[in-house]
């Protein structure tokens, strides 16, 4: 079974500031944890090959992620295999 290596936010957050993000990071989560939590909203997606896609996470599988409107492509969607993804990067707002 493969580990997510690399978990990014793009943020950096102060232990305060972290409880009240959007990403509610839980020290177990996986690429699937938190994805789940984002449904309907736009996130981008960082794969292991290099590749960045961005979209809203419209469902999450056990082992695939759905994204719809992508980025530069709005009549599109993906289908992401959750195995192939290095990092969530989540929007939490500005300050």
């Amino acid at each position: 079974m493969k580990t997510l290596r690399l978990f990014a936010l793009v943020t950096t957050l102060t232990a305060a500031a972290f409880a009240d993000s959007k990403v509610g990071f839980e020290p177990g989560d996986t690429a699937a944890s938190v994805l789940k939590r984002q449904v309907g909203q736009r996130v981008e997606l960082r794969l292991k090959a290099g590749e960045k896609l961005a979209g809203k996470v419209e469902a999450v599988g056990d082992k695939t992620v759905h994204l719809s409107a992508l980025t530069g492509q709005d009549f599109y969607d993906a289908v992401v295999v959750l195995d192939d993804i290095s990092a969530v990067i989540i929007r939490t707002g500005g300050k």
